[in-house]
């Protein structure tokens, strides 16, 4: 059976367009095999960031061993403030402490201004993502304990505020 290239084509492009992995026609002496492999898995490429400029800390505590709240004795006192009434406001995790939510804009929160539970008191960036950080307390602001664009800790203390 002579086989034109035309036939040939059509062989091919019928494999291609169907389950089919292998093809065989024999004709007399003459014998044409057609195998089609099954595209190999193209595995994607990833570009990762370099690592952060902060590195992250691990703490771990025992449920026997937590740390106490502050006393009076360790709380800052604004002269007629009552420092038993100040509650913390601590950053829930590592990076960096923002207290705009751009260079150049007005702060969250300045001393002296009032707040709600659920006020953004400032961000924190880690790893590149821009985390708005929400006051668990309402009162009035009377201390600002980091400075814009330093590190901060889990736990550390972002913020006095007065509850009363």
């Amino acid at each position: 059976m002579p086989i034109d290239f035309k036939q040939l084509q059509e062989f091919i492009e019928a494999i291609a367009t169907t389950e089919i992995t292998k093809l065989t026609v024999k004709e007399g002496d003459f014998e044409l095999t057609v195998n089609k492999s099954k595209p190999e898995a193209v595995m994607p490429t990833y570009i990762t960031s370099p690592p952060p400029t902060v590195t992250p800390t691990v703490e771990t505590q025992t449920p026997s061993t937590t740390n106490p709240p502050p006393t009076a004795s360790e709380k800052p006192t604004n002269g007629n403030q009552k420092a038993d009434n100040w509650k913390e406001v601590t950053s829930p995790m590592v990076g960096t402490f923002y207290r705009a939510s751009a260079p150049g804009e007005s702060a969250f929160v300045e001393v002296g201004d009032k707040i709600s539970v659920g006020n953004v008191v400032c961000i924190i960036e880690a790893m590149k993502l821009m985390n708005e950080i929400e006051a668990e307390v309402s009162g009035q602001v009377m201390e600002i304990a980091v400075e814009n664009g330093e590190p901060v800790e889990y736990g550390q203390t972002l913020f006095w505020v007065s509850t009363s």
